[in-house]
């Protein structure tokens, strides 16, 4: 009461200068219009981006930007309120007003021994405090999940309380776990769904309209570490022909729409791949059993089986639900070592009653891989880290990961029903109506196409015709292959491209060189896949208008094919970062250490760096080019020595020194090997 006085002279003073609308004792702010309800993406300078909520096209030309010290309490990925200042180089700016809602009250980071969590999201431009009473037995140095309490009006840090110890930061699962928390990812199922999985009849008997192949030589390869077995292969040749059974686990049968199990699927809209852990799309009863095509069990699966002529030519498709027995387990390593074998080499003897059968299959392979060659599929091969851990879950080691002809053969099988499925939907009469989901690829970035076409040029990369089909990029990479620059022209015609993503609308797939593509081959963990075996069922039973798409999870395939491929991109970055964590933790104990690697980019601050072996990347900075005084030539992807004349440029390979590693910004700096 003793300010009401004041309260008067500050709310007549805004009615004179006509920020509020007043009338009597009612109080209307005047400007409306100048307010937009956001979300918020915090950047760890202290700045933001605002993304208008009404705003449903991935671009940032809508975004407004928050200056440091206009973002209030608002963190990274809050719905706030924005009042619009100001427009600055046909850019606006905003000021957060006020928070609607919070993206999250839980912040995973290491607690200290004054008592606060650091996050480890450096979006995150706070610190909690963790009042007396409720640290949950954490010591300083520990990996924690904290309750944020109260956020603060002020530029205090918020109270918080500890929820769960994750442990030492040193535990490549602990880094696992941080990377869930940040990047919010569903990693408990529910009671109600566990109950639910736990009810399903895990019986397999012959049913109308499955199919009975379990007399048909199928077999599973995977990778030696796998753990589910998600499809199966087999092929018989019919005079000079093929035909080719490429058998999903039918995970339709056992996940309902509109079940909680379906809710929690599409929520998670993929499985998540970690070094030596995934958080599953589904619970492990059904990745691990039911689902899983292990050998000599009976399973129900979804079959394409496709007849190709000697060239692949398709000849004919059918689909139909089955019953299938895998009668043999198999790696990618022992069957590259079968293909390679003499015959009378032991391991052939081994597996005498799979020879024919995998010997047919790599003749098939080559002639589907020489088909998608030919109509110009772009044949990216560029290695990745694979992160080797121990028996206890430390790193081992850090390699370059390998594919051999029996990778490439399942990769050519998958393809092809792939893009079987997605040709017989796109074949349709216009007005049928199924909840499919095509994996479209668009048409690069012109900009982009021209900047690479640039760069190419001056490494002497020798280009012709117009870059605007998928064959000129597929010429670009064949007129590197097997030369020190197919690693750098491969990653930066990559970067040119658009990401691929899931909409029922058919666009082609441009990687592919394909008109019509789509994901069949994994509903055990991505739930497009799931849409699209339930469509085929639709597809192939007698009544073609037959559904349940009242109980669907989602509005429509258009909202569906938006947020999964959101999803999928998520756990993209998610997988990313685990790797860069873990690298940087590795690389930690290699200072001193000498490697060999390649010069893969050029910026104002210095040299990019990719080890050859295991292609963790790291930088040169130019102040620590100290044989000489180097200018950064960036236009031509080089610096210059001015003294010696020494040039490094793009594509180099050079031997380097690790110098300095900083864990919590997640750099790794190189130096020039004496």
């Amino acid at each position: 009461r003793g300010r009401r006085k004041d309260l008067d002279h500050t709310l007549k003073a805004l009615c004179l200068g006509k920020t509020l609308a007043c009338k009597g004792d009612i109080f209307r702010n005047h400007n409306l219009k100048n307010l937009v309800e956001v979300t918020i993406s915090s950047h760890p300078r202290g700045f933001a981006f605002a993304r208008p909520t009404s705003v449903t096209k991935d671009t940032r030309e809508h975004d407004i930007f928050i200056p440091p010290g206009s973002t209030a309490t608002a963190n990274h990925g809050d719905r706030a309120l924005v009042r619009l200042t100001k427009a600055r180089r046909d850019k606006q700016e905003g000021q957060v007003i006020r928070v609607l809602e919070r993206a999250t009250t839980n912040v995973v980071g290491t607690y200290q021994a004054n008592g606060l969590l650091i996050p480890e999201d450096n979006r995150l431009n706070y610190q909690v405090q963790i009042t007396g009473g409720k640290k949950a037995g954490a010591k300083a140095g520990d990996v924690v999940v904290a309750e944020v309490l109260d956020f603060s009006s002020t530029e205090q840090n918020p109270t918080g309380r500890i929820i769960k110890v994750l442990g030492s930061a040193d535990d490549p699962s602990v880094q696992a776990d941080i990377v869930i928390y940040i990047h919010d990812l569903p990693h408990e199922f529910s009671h109600e769904t566990l109950a639910h999985v736990k009810k399903l009849d895990g019986n397999i008997t012959p049913e109308p309209g499955r199919a009975d192949l379990r007399d048909i030589h199928h077999c599973t390869i995977d990778g030696e570490t796998a753990k589910d077995f998600d499809d199966a292969v087999a092929i018989e040749k019919i005079g000079k022909n093929f035909r080719l059974y490429v058998s999903i686990a039918d995970v339709s049968h056992y996940v309902r729409p509109g079940t909680p199990l379906d809710q929690e699927a599409y929520q998670r809209g993929t499985s998540v791949y970690f070094p030596g852990r995934v958080v599953p799309m589904l619970p492990e009863r059904l990745s691990n059993d039911l689902c899983s095509l292990v050998p000599d069990q009976d399973r129900l699966a979804f079959t394409a089986i496709l007849d190709l002529d000697p060239q692949a030519k398709l000849l004919a498709r059918k689909f139909t639900r089955s019953i299938i027995r895998s009668h043999q387990r198999f790696t990618y390593t022992n069957v590259y070592a079968i293909l390679s074998a003499e015959p009378e080499d032991e391991i052939r003897k081994t597996y005498r009653s799979f020879v024919d059968d995998l010997e047919t299959m790599a003749e098939l392979a080559k002639a589907l891989g020489k088909k998608r060659t030919k109509r110009g599929s772009i044949g990216f091969e560029i290695p990745e880290p694979e992160i080797v851990l121990d028996e206890e879950g430390h790193i081992d080691h850090i390699a370059r990961s390998q594919r051999n002809q029996a990778h490439k053969m399942i990769e050519e099988f998958m393809l092809a029903a792939n893009e079987a499925v997605a040709g017989a939907f796109s074949e349709l009469e216009d007005g049928a109506h199924f909840d499919f989901l095509y994996r479209i690829h668009e048409r690069p970035d012109t900009l982009k196409v021209e900047e690479f076409v640039d760069f190419a040029r001056q490494l002497g990369v020798p280009l012709t015709g117009k870059p605007d089909q998928p064959r000129w990029f597929a010429a670009v990479i064949e007129a590197v292959k097997g030369t020190p620059k197919e690693y750098i022209i491969s990653n930066l015609l990559l970067r040119t491209m658009q990401q691929a993503r899931y909409a029922p609308e058919n666009g082609g797939h441009f990687g592919l060189a394909a008109s019509d593509y789509c994901h069949f081959t994994s509903p055990i963990r991505r739930y497009p896949d799931l849409m699209v075996h339930r469509a085929l069922q639709q597809l192939i039973s007698s009544d073609k208008k037959k559904g349940d798409r009242a109980k669907a999870t989602y509005a429509s395939a258009d909202e569906a094919g938006l947020f999964l491929s959101g999803r999928e991109r998520t756990a993209v970055d998610a997988e990313r970062e685990v790797v860069q964590r873990l690298q940087v933790r590795y690389m930690a104990n290699k200072v001193g250490e000498e490697f060999a690697g390649i010069v893969s980019g050029v910026a104002s601050f210095g040299l990019f760096i990719e080890l050859l072996d295991s292609f963790i990347s790291g930088a040169i900075p130019i102040a620590d080019l100290t044989d000489d005084y180097y200018e950064i030539d960036e236009k031509s992807h080089r610096v210059l020595g001015k003294n010696s004349g020494r040039i490094i440029q793009v594509g180099d390979q050079i031997q380097v020194q690790v110098s300095e590693v900083n864990i919590q910004r997640r750099r790794i700096n190189f130096t020039l090997a004496d």
